[in-house]
């Protein structure tokens, strides 16, 4: 699951022109697939960081709604990527970002 999904966020910001609210919305995936930056971002505390966090407890508490978030949260949890409720991200951007990793979890942006 974590492989297919940074294969497809890649692919995804190809078919990007690094403009439009996707593309925005998506910028929190950058530490999904770099946990280096990840773990510089959690340490900042940045805002880039919270808005990950937000997602992942969004994903987690709506998994019943997008039941294949469920074994990638898993697989964010054992790269220690864990969600937290900071409240700074609207639910309409944390749906549509749920909605987006759905997609690529279902192979929307496999090449």
């Amino acid at each position: 699951m974590y492989r297919i999904f940074c294969e497809s966020y890649i692919n995804f910001l190809e078919s990007m022109n690094n403009t439009g609210y996707r593309y925005e919305i998506s910028k929190p995936f950058s530490l999904i697939v770099d946990v280096n930056k990840f773990n510089i971002e959690k340490k900042k505390e940045s805002n880039l960081y919270k808005k990950l966090c937000d997602l992942i407890y969004y994903m987690k508490q709506n998994v019943d709604k997008y039941p294949k978030v469920k074994a990638f949260l898993w697989t964010l949890d054992s790269r220690n990527i864990k969600g937290k409720k900071y409240n700074i991200t609207k639910k309409d951007d944390l749906e549509e970002e749920t909605k987006l990793v759905n997609s690529f979890l279902k192979l929307a942006y496999w090449y």
